[in-house]
């Protein structure tokens, strides 16, 4: 398997260098940036994950993951020693898939790394697939989702979804008359346990994935809230 490929952008030299050291000790190949504006030249379709430092020098890690999501679906996960909760929402509503609070252990760094790895290997990129057969689809109320790959239409237009988008997406329309509640979609997608302060991050990808497939996000018809339990794929008429 070809070695996967980590770009790292932090401005702290220190942090940089660990996380650099213990990363490339596990054989991932890395490439380093000191600022936003180096993190976006130094990009290319080779690079697997991005790890973002938030507050960075004349570029903010915010405003470099908004810039890769115009023309990437690549994981993004966020280093800030900001742990309020507001923050977290911030950047993950920016487009980020991941969020790790300074200090973290590098055990925690390295299962997260993994796990975004894992997903967007198994689902990863637009480019890949050429004429989809129709059993590897799934269709239903204006939206085609493909599963070999991150793809995705909604009313005959191709949408960018990130890697976690998606596979909040394949798994409502894969069980389209269950509800999910938030500890359920939590623990199926990402993969790890649910913790309270995880439903924060549920809603915004859940608002970030409506934005891109509803044709009037403010009144959803697809992804949905069922009474307060939880989210399911719907369409058609509304419900009583």
């Amino acid at each position: 398997m070809a070695q996967e490929t980590i770009l790292i952008a932090e401005d702290d030299p220190d942090i940089r260098d660990g996380v650099r050291i213990l990363l490339a000790g596990e054989g991932y190949r890395i490439i380093e940036a000191e600022n936003g504006a180096k993190a976006l030249q130094a990009f290319g379709p080779e690079v697997d994950l991005v790890i973002l430092d938030v507050m960075m020098p004349g570029m903010s890690g915010l405003r470099v993951c908004e810039e890769l999501r115009k023309s990437s679906t690549v994981p993004i996960l966020f280093l800030t020693a900001r742990s309020q909760e507001s923050d977290k929402l911030l950047g993950l509503t920016a487009g980020g898939d991941d969020y790790l609070a300074k200090p973290f252990s590098f055990a925690e760094l390295s299962a997260r790394v993994r796990a975004l790895l894992r997903r967007y290997t198994v689902y990863r990129g637009k480019g890949q697939a050429g004429a989809l057969p129709e059993n590897r689809m799934l269709c239903a109320h204006g939206v085609t989702l493909s599963l070999e790959c991150n793809r995705v239409w909604a009313d005959g237009r191709e949408v960018n979804l990130t890697d976690t988008e998606y596979r909040i997406l394949r798994l409502l329309m894969q069980h389209p008359e269950r509800i999910f509640s938030i500890q359920a979609l939590y623990e199926a997608v990402w993969d790890e346990p649910y913790f309270y302060t995880s439903n924060g991050t549920v809603m915004v990808h859940i608002r970030n994935l409506r934005l891109k497939i509803e044709a009037d996000p403010q009144n959803p018809r697809r992804v949905r809230t069922a009474w307060g339990k939880g989210y399911r794929f719907a369409g058609g008429e509304e419900e009583p």
